[in-house]
């Protein structure tokens, strides 16, 4: 029987209104070693809303999404998602918590060793407890029309391009019905082309599931496409937010930095 924290947490997230703060973060800090790498993050990410995070590498972006997780503990401020203090959560708490965000990694995280349909079935067997196979066809088959590849089901991750790779490990992310998908440089190693195309079905898959998305990525088309927010983070804090192109127009030296090649 779920205890009355971990039961808060699905009521929670199951009864919020559209313009719920669901991931609230106020003065996180985290180092490592004398590395202070987190100095002051303070963010309210809305139900339904794609932030992107641009900084520089080793600005400490992918250890903020770390730490919402559960995976890092931070070492001062609070960071609450669905208004449970990530930190004060045990074992049981963050795993129902983790079953309801999706972590979209660069290499897509497939198993080699299985299939397409094996890869995306895992997480329904394995984490949700499904047991129907009409059900887990089901879901597969949803999925794979949703990132264009219903031929790939029998295929090994060997035999998929980089993009393809990427949209599987998104279809294997997405199966489990997350309420928070947080991206790491979903774009890396693909071609112009590629990038967009995974950009706009990053997009697609938000009005499709109504996720809340943190999406980490140094690819400015990939910020302009998917994001409803903007916040550039430098040395250890987020220094601007607003729309793209609100960003687009900022005297900030900074900040212009960013969007210099932007036309």
């Amino acid at each position: 029987m779920e205890n009355e924290k971990q039961k808060a947490v699905n009521e929670q997230s199951q009864s919020s209104p559209k313009n719920e703060t669901v991931i609230k973060i106020n003065g996180l800090k985290k180092s490592f070693g004398s590395n202070e790498v987190l100095k002051n993050i303070t963010i309210d990410v809305k139900r339904g809303e794609n932030v992107v995070v641009l900084g520089r590498s080793g600005q400490g972006k992918s250890v903020t999404i770390q730490c919402i997780v559960g995976l890092l503990q931070p070492d001062a401020g609070s960071l609450k998602v669905f208004g449970q203090e990530v930190a004060e959560m045990s074992d049981e708490e963050l795993k129902a918590l983790r079953i309801k965000i999706g972590f979209l990694f660069q290499s897509g995280a497939l198993y080699d060793s299985m299939t397409v349909k094996e890869n995306l079935e895992f997480p329904l067997t394995r984490v949700l407890k499904i047991t129907d196979q009409a059900e887990i066809d089901k879901r597969i088959e949803e999925v794979l029309d949703g990132v264009g590849l219903t031929d790939a089901a029998d295929k090994m991750p060997s035999d998929l391009s980089g993009g393809m790779r990427k949209r599987i490990g998104l279809a294997r992310t997405l199966i489990v019905k997350p309420e928070i998908m947080l991206y790491d440089e979903p774009t890396t190693g693909l071609d112009p082309i590629t990038s967009r195309e995974i950009s706009e079905l990053i997009l697609n898959m938000q009005k499709k599931y109504k996720t809340t998305s943190i999406i980490i990525t140094h690819d400015m088309e990939c910020a302009r496409i998917t994001a409803d927010r903007v916040v550039i983070m430098n040395d250890g804090e987020y220094i601007a937010e607003g729309s793209f192109d609100e960003l687009l127009k900022s005297k900030d030296t900074i900040v212009k930095a960013y969007f210099k090649d932007v036309s």
